[in-house]
Parts: C-alpha cells; sequence; structure tokens
C-alpha cells in the first residue's frame, strides 16, 4: 500500500534495526490517508494526489451522487481483487465503470440508438446500466458467462474530477459492507472501519443514504436488477412496494 511504503521508509530512515522489531510495527502503519475535499469545488492539488494514489495501485473510498463507492485502477488486477475482498464480491457479481461522460461508452460497451437515447436521458445521475461488453473490457472485469459491464456516469464533482484527472474510466462498486444492506454513508466511519483496507478515504460531506439504481438494457425492455435512488419511470419501470 502507499501509506505503508511511507511509513516504512520512516522508521528505517529513524534508526530502528529491521527485522522482528520492524514486523512488530507493520500492523499499525498500514492506513488509509484521509483527504477533506470541498464537495462542488474540490482542490485540484488533492484531486491529483488521489489520482495518483490510484494510479500506484490504491484503493480508494469516494462520495457519489448516491452513497459511497469503492474504486480503483480499470487495469490494476491486484486493486480490483482487493476491492472485491473488501466488499465480499465473486466474480460472477458485477463491478461497474465509472466514466466521465458518454463520449466514453462507446469503448466499452455495445448500444443501439434506443439504448443511447434512454442512458443519455438520465445521465449523469445514479444510475447504473447493465449493457453487453465490447473487446476493450478485460475478461476478469465482464460477467464470466453473459459478457455483460455495469456502466455509471456519476453526478458529483470530487468524482468527476478525479475521472477528468485520471484521463480514464474508475472501477467502482457501492459501498456495501459483506452482511450489511444499507451503504455506508459517513467518511469518518469509513476511515474507521476501513483504514486497514483502504488506501485513500475521500470525505466530500454526507452522500445519499441510498445505493445507484441498477437497470439492464440488454434485452428488448429495460429490467430493473436493484431499485435505489432516481425515479424509474424514463425506463417504464414501477418502484418495488
Amino acid at each position: 500500500m502507499f501509506a505503508m511504503f511511507i511509513e516504512v521508509t520512516a522508521v528505517v530512515a529513524t534508526g530502528l534495526a529491521a527485522g522482528p522489531l520492524l514486523l512488530r510495527f507493520l500492523p499499525l502503519i498500514i492506513m488509509s490517508q484521509f483527504f477533506r475535499l470541498h464537495p462542488d469545488n474540490p482542490q485540484p492539488r488533492l484531486i491529483k494526489q488521489a489520482a495518483q494514489i490510484i494510479n500506484d495501485g490504491g484503493v480508494v473510498a469516494l462520495p457519489t451522487d448516491s452513497s459511497y463507492a469503492l474504486a480503483c485502477h480499470l487495469d490494476d488486477k491486484n486493486a480490483v481483487e482487493r476491492l472485491r475482498r473488501i466488499r465480499g464480491l465473486d466474480e460472477r457479481q458485477l463491478l461497474s465503470l465509472l466514466v466521465r461522460d458518454l463520449s466514453e461508452l462507446a469503448n466499452f460497451a455495445m448500444v443501439d440508438n434506443r439504448q443511447y437515447r434512454l442512458i443519455k436521458s438520465v445521465t449523469p445521475g445514479p444510475y447504473v446500466f447493465v449493457l453487453e461488453a465490447t473487446k476493450e473490457v478485460p475478461r476478469r472485469l465482464s460477467h464470466p458467462s453473459r459478457k455483460t459491464i455495469g456502466l455509471r456516469v456519476p453526478d458529483h464533482a470530487i468524482t468527476l474530477a478525479i475521472l477528468e484527472e485520471l484521463g480514464q474510466p474508475l472501477l467502482g462498486t457501492t459501498l456495501i459492507m459483506p452482511g450489511e444492506t444499507q451503504p455506508l454513508n459517513d467518511a469518518e466511519e469509513i476511515r474507521e472501519r476501513l483504514e486497514k483496507q483502504v488506501d485513500l478515504v475521500i470525505d466530500g460531506g454526507p452522500c445519499p443514504c441510498e445505493p445507484s439504481t441498477i437497470v439492464d438494457l440488454t434485452g428488448a425492455e429495460p429490467v430493473l436488477v436493484r431499485a435505489g435512488r432516481g425515479s424509474l419511470a424514463p425506463f417504464g419501470l414501477e418502484q418495488p412496494a
């Protein structure tokens, strides 16, 4: 982890002997960084640092327009595996691509005009769309049997600024811990619970405490996968009772 490297270097620099003594310190120093960013005008310096942590293989907890999410670099296999372990997800459960705008859509998903118009009408927003994946999507990131991918255009200044700085999508998932049903919504709580598992927690203030809505658009008609934040009316679907 990025934070671990800095702290271990500091310990060695002070003259402490390596070996058993150093190993005793490791459980205490593998801790995440914590950034407080303005939710509407995030500080460019911290955005750059967050992007660097992601490029270095970090797993990050960040705010979105639905709830907090975990995210990592699209092409970093180790980071993706760590993210899945934290969430308790196996390879059959889809992760989502977070993209800046629909200009990146064609690189990762195959959509027809009907699908595109529907997606455009509700983005950016708290929706994940299940779509047929293109060959550009690494096999490990798509559904192993259906070859589908989840895609989202978030409506949150911090997440969009990080995506802009990276110049490529993030891989993400709603931050719901194993065995729980509600997403985490408080950055301090996330820091307390995950500070030894993630590399960075970004505090952008409270988010709506609802997961994103997931809609499968691979068939002739939209199918609701998970009801969350956002109206279902654009899809011709009814809100579950």
